[in-house]
This record gives structure tokens, sequence and C-alpha cells, in this order.
């Protein structure tokens, strides 16, 4: 039986936190179906939280709608060059492959589907003078704010961040859509297409967003923090052991990543009742079949986390399977490892050069950054402006380091104290003492104050340091002072006015959270 326009507006909205201009949709469906498009930028892997997107494509689909797919590789590039450009179309086949096969999962019909790349057009003449037509009227203080939730934002922008939002707008149009679909995060850029589009003469379009989902840590699910996220192609050990430790508090159904994938993906595509079982003891097997049953239950706390857990885990191990068995075969094996690559360390080679793009990319992930104990410290004996540290770093032998601290910072206070550490800077002599490492500090220099970086609570040596948005590779097994990799890079590293870490305003975090200082703020870090 066919849906009435009632009936398909309802299915669209489901679940979404918010529409700007419904009534256009309205009007619409009273003589035809609505044309959308949802577009992702070819960055990181997609993890399991790219079920919730893929979720509302089911009911557009269901409900009527012509729905296109943009691999949006160009933004990928201009949002701080996440995606080198030597691995854009690497990443846009994975990301074609592995979207493919989850949609596959919930039982998509492809058939239905329109798949764009963004350089298939954003490329053309045509899209090129509409870039130039609208950089002429934006101001930078609009092409700012519009990005401020998706483009990394730090004190000096590139204009390739600032340009990212107007080529998002511009998409609807070249898209030949009537509404943009994406999360409640990308509403300023949403609000600034409406603003800005009809200048060039174009149609407004309407906006449908999804609220942001938490992540298992109970904050947004990311891409670089592995904790945070189980990936599709993680095994059934690492789903349980990702689950095991995700934030589900007992009764707390805010921040809820576990609850959230349950309301959002899983109720959404089961044609029958969500089953949780559990002894007898425990009241035995139930079944709910609403989410909000079942989180009136959790808050009530008649349901246990672990119980949760372990339901959640079943019902994504069978989305999850499709998609593993497809990408067990040699092409995407092979397509995985050159989309994502992984640096290697072989013994007995030249340090690596290792970067995103296995070129000489300029990216912070191609430091080693650690967390290591000082577990002694003393006066170096030729400097009275050093110190000469013994640190454990997670290594069979403890390193030595030497830093620039005396008269500055008291020796006591660095005593047993957890630190940052650079530990594939080249060992130098240092009247006479090797240094093997180095121990990164916020400093000022008017008034001079020094402080080292703090590492979250409940850091241990040789935990890894990452900076947000570039974790996919291993550091260099050195850093080539002739390439001054180190040089260059540091400039970017600052704490910011929050006391928190940062390269070009991406966090400096560990599996534990992000590395702050306590009294030294906007300064850089040495």
């Amino acid at each position: 039986m066919a849906m009435s326009a009632e009936e398909k507006l309802t299915l669209m909205k489901r679940n979404l936190q918010e529409i700007l201009g419904e009534e256009k949709l309205v009007e619409i469906l009273k003589t035809r179906d609505v044309k959308i498009y949802w577009g992702t930028a070819t960055t990181g892997k997609p993890h399991i939280a790219y079920f919730v997107p893929m979720s509302k494509l089911a009911d557009f689909l269901k409900a009527g709608c012509e729905v296109t797919i943009l691999f949006a590789d160009l933004h990928a590039y201009l949002d701080n060059m996440k995606a080198p450009w030597e691995l854009l179309e690497l990443r846009v086949k994975y990301y074609e492959a592995v979207i493919k096969s989850m949609l596959k999962s919930i039982g998509v019909d492809l058939t239905k589907l329109k798949f764009v790349k963004g350089t298939d057009y954003q490329l053309s003449r045509e899209y090129t003078l509409d870039v130039y037509k609208l950089s002429s009227i934006v101001t930078e203080h609009d092409a700012r704010k519009a990005g401020a939730e998706v483009v990394k934002q730090v004190d000096h922008p590139l204009l390739s961040g600032l340009l990212y939002p107007g080529l998002q707008a511009l998409d609807e149009e070249y898209l030949k859509c009537d509404a943009q679909f994406g999360g409640v995060d990308q509403r300023k850029i949403f609000t600034y297409a409406e603003k800005y589009l009809p200048h060039l003469g174009y149609t407004k379009r309407s906006h449908l967003m999804n609220p942001m989902v938490p992540g298992l840590t109970g904050s947004k699910m990311s891409s670089s923090d592995e904790d945070s996220k189980i990936d599709l192609l993680d095994t059934p050990a690492q789903v349980k052991k990702k689950l095991k430790k995700a934030f589900c508090e007992p009764g707390n159904i805010a921040d809820n990543g576990v609850l959230s994938f349950c309301k959002h993906v899983l109720f959404p595509l089961r044609g029958s009742a969500f089953e949780i079982k559990r002894p007898a003891e425990f009241g035995g097997d139930i079944t709910y079949s609403s989410f909000e049953e079942l989180e009136q239950a959790f808050a009530k706390e008649e349901v246990h986390p672990g119980d949760l857990k372990n339901a959640v885990e079943k019902y994504l191990n069978e989305l999850l399977d499709p998609i593993r068995r497809e990408f067990e075969s040699p092409e995407l094996k092979k397509l995985t490892a050159q989309a994502y690559p992984v640096a290697k360390k072989n013994a007995g080679s030249k340090p690596s050069q290792n970067t995103a793009a296995g070129g000489d990319d300029l990216v912070p992930s191609r430091l080693d950054l650690r967390i290591g104990k000082i577990t002694s410290v003393s006066q170096h004996p030729d400097a009275d402006s050093l110190y000469v540290e013994t640190v454990d770093l997670g290594e069979e032998q403890p390193r030595t380091v030497i830093s620039g601290l005396a008269g500055i910072v008291p020796m006591e206070s660095l005593q047993d104290r957890l630190g940052v550490f650079l530990c594939n800077l080249k060992p130098v002599k240092m009247r006479g003492i090797e240094s093997t490492a180095m121990l990164m500090c916020a400093s000022i220099e008017d008034p001079r104050q020094v402080e080292p970086l703090i590492p979250p609570e409940g850091s241990a040596p040789g935990d890894r340091v990452f900076i947000e948005g570039y974790n996919s590779i291993k550091p260099d097994d050195q850093l080539n002072p002739k390439k001054k990799v180190w040089e260059k890079l540091q400039p970017d590293l600052r704490v910011n006015d929050k006391y928190e870490a940062e390269w070009q305003g991406s966090a400096m975090l560990t599996k534990l959270g992000p590395v702050i200082t306590k009294t030294v703020k906007n300064s850089p870090i040495k």
C-alpha cells in the first residue's frame, strides 16, 4: 500500500534533532518525492557511528526519496589536509566499498541509490566560477563561523578551511537536491547555504539534522580515539573488549553511547522485538518492543549495563559479520592497507620517513610522543642550567634525558613525575652526556614561565600520545635532522586559553583524554 505524504514525512523525520525548511518538504511531497543528499568527507576510517546516517538513509528510501551519497574527496583535502592528496582516490574507493557493504548489511537496495565523487564535478569550469563568485560576497567572519563545528579551528586558519563551507553549500545546487541531510554539528554550514545560495540565484534548500551520537566513552564518537569507537572491521573479540569498557552507568540515560546506538540504529532497523538474555536468578530473558520501553527500564535500573552490553554485542556482530566477510577478499584487504597505511619498523633498516601519504608530508603523527615517568633527577655535573633525568618510557631500559629546566623548575617537583616525551629525535650529547628523548613543556619567555605538560590521570609509562585526527600510522623510527621535521611541526604546537595542548587546533590526547597544563596557557610547546 502506497504511503501518504504525511506518512512519508513522518518517516523522514524519525529520530532527527532538527529540520530547517520543513514547510518546503511538505509542499514538494504534495506533487512528487523529495530529492535528498548526504555527503561524507573521505578522511578517517568509517566506524559503527556511520550506521546512524545509514539507518536514516534507509528511512528516506522507504519514504520514496531519491537519495544521493556524495564522497566528498575535495572537502577531505580542504579540512586541514586530513586526507593527503596521494591517498584521496584510495580512500574514496574504501569509503564506497565499506558504505555499500554497510547498506547491504541493513537491507538497503543499492539500485535505488546514486553515488557521486566530489571531484567528478567540483573541478568543472562552472563550479569553479561559482566558488569565485561566492568568495566575492562571503566575509571571512561568516566563512569561519560556518565551519566552526566541522573544520578544525586554529588562530591563523588556512584559506582551504574557509572555502570548505562554500563548497558544501554549492553541492546542493550541483547535485540538484531539495534537501541536504547531515549531523547537527553541520547546522552553521546549512544556515550559511540558506543565506548565500540565493545571492547566486540558486534555490534555498531544506536541511535535516541527526543528533550527535555519543561514543563509547560518553563523548562524541571519534575516528582518532580508539576507545571511543568500534571499527567496522573489528573482530568479535575487539567488539567485546570495547563494549566492556564503554561508559554505561546504571540508571544514567544521558551521554550513554550504548543506549544511543540502540535508539538510532538497532531499533529503527529491527523488525522484531529487542531481546535481552539474562539468567533466571536475575529475572530471566526480557524483550522490548520500543526504545522508550528500554530507556525507561534502564533509567529505573531494571536493566543492568552488563546485560544491555551483551545484547548490543550480539546485534552489532550480526550487522558487522557481512561486512567482515566481504572485506576478507584479497582485493579489499589490499585496498584497506593502501588507503590506511600502517608504518612498519624493520630491524636494521634506515630511519623511516613514513607519513600518512608515504612521503615527506608534515603531519604530527610522525612524532613519537609517549608518556614517561621521571624516576630520578640530578644536576648536570658540567652545566648549571641542565638537569639529568632517568625516564621510564615503558621500554626494557630507561632513557637518559637532558632538560634545560635547572633554575626554572624545582628539581623536587620533577621527581616521580609523569610527563610527555618526544622519543624519536636523533640522540644528542649535551656537555658530555647523551640525551635520548625530550621533555615537552609549555613555555612563555616574558615573564619566564615553563611547565612540563601534564598527562591525563591514570596514565602509565609508554602510553601513546597523539594529535586528534592524526593517529592512523606509526611515527617515524627516527626523525631525520636534515629534514627538520620537528623544527617545522613545533611552531604549531601550543597550549590554548583553556590550558589544553594542541597542534593547529587539534587536541593532544592519550587514550585517557587530553594533555593539559595547570599554570601556563596561550603558549608554545617546546
